[in-house]
């Protein structure tokens, strides 16, 4: 039997998407509306919205959903988790799933409409895989996010694929690859280092993902970013063995600079500043 006639068979069996969101009032909406949109490949779909330490009306603009997802015969469970954290909300959101196979989705990440079917089709597999779409970053409102944006589409790590920043898929054998999410900082980074990359599938259909605005908010971020990729180096020795993206050399920079000389002095003016001050751990969207 083929993984296409497989999906087929299971596709009776629900899809968990976990949304955590923290603060979310104003892109949960187009989030969910964007998992209601997906083909009828997607077959039966239960989505959690994981709602942590609000102080908005993330939830009630979730709940608003409940209706539609009913019309579709799908599920919404909405949460309130109260301790902060995104880590807390992740396994809020695996204690409430039904289905051994996860889609973890940022609140502000929209998904194309035959996304859920590409992953239920390359999620069927017995071996563990860990599957993401492909990225595609939402056109920034202001000129230096715009600029940075240009440049890091360019960056080997992105240019290799399955990225999954704020959006990535496993099947049960995957999950079985950790326990709880730790409380650490990147999360995504942790998932997608489970797998090797022979396990790690990306799909055709992309997911719109947006990058923070204005330089002090990149600046923050990467910095953030940073901080949790020390960390998990420092707490799970030997994880990056299984990253296999490797850094631009010295002649690719020189030609990203040549190519692209405003993106790349404006990557290259965040990259300078973070290293300028010591990094923070909190969280932030850059909003």
């Amino acid at each position: 039997m083929t993984s296409a006639e497989i999906a087929q068979d299971n596709r009776d069996e629900p899809l968990s998407v976990i949304i955590a969101a923290r603060n979310e009032e104003n892109y949960i909406g187009d989030c969910l509306r964007s998992v209601l949109a997906q083909d009828d490949r997607a077959g039966i779909v239960e989505t959690i919205v994981a709602a942590n330490a609000c102080t908005d009306r993330t939830i009630e603009a979730a709940q608003a959903f409940l209706p539609d997802f009913e019309a579709r015969g799908w599920t919404l469970k909405v949460i309130d988790v109260p301790e902060p954290g995104k880590p807390n909300a992740l396994n809020a959101g695996d204690d409430a799933a039904s289905s051994n196979a996860r889609v973890y989705l940022d609140a502000d990440i929209r998904l194309d409409p035959h996304m859920l079917g590409q992953l239920r089709q390359a999620l069927s597999p017995d071996r563990a895989v860990y599957v993401t779409g492909t990225l595609a970053v939402t056109r920034a409102k202001s000129w230096i996010t715009r600029q940075y944006a240009r440049l890091w589409i360019e960056l080997p790590f992105v240019k290799g694929g399955a990225v999954g920043a704020g959006f990535f898929a496993v099947n049960a054998a995957g999950r079985a690859r950790w326990d709880a999410f730790p409380a650490i900082i990147s999360d995504d980074t942790f998932a997608r280092l489970q797998f090797t990359p022979d396990e790690r599938v990306e799909v055709p259909a992309r997911y719109h993902w947006p990058m923070v605005e204005g330089f002090t908010n990149l600046v923050r971020v990467r910095r953030r970013q940073d901080e949790g990729v020390r960390e998990l180096l420092r707490l799970y020795p030997g994880i990056a063995d299984r990253e296999a993206k490797a850094s631009p050399t010295r002649a690719e920079l020189i030609g990203l600079a040549m190519r692209k000389p405003v993106p790349f002095l404006t990557y290259a003016m965040v990259h300078v500043t973070v290293r300028l001050r010591n990094s923070g751990t909190e969280w932030t969207r850059g909003r």
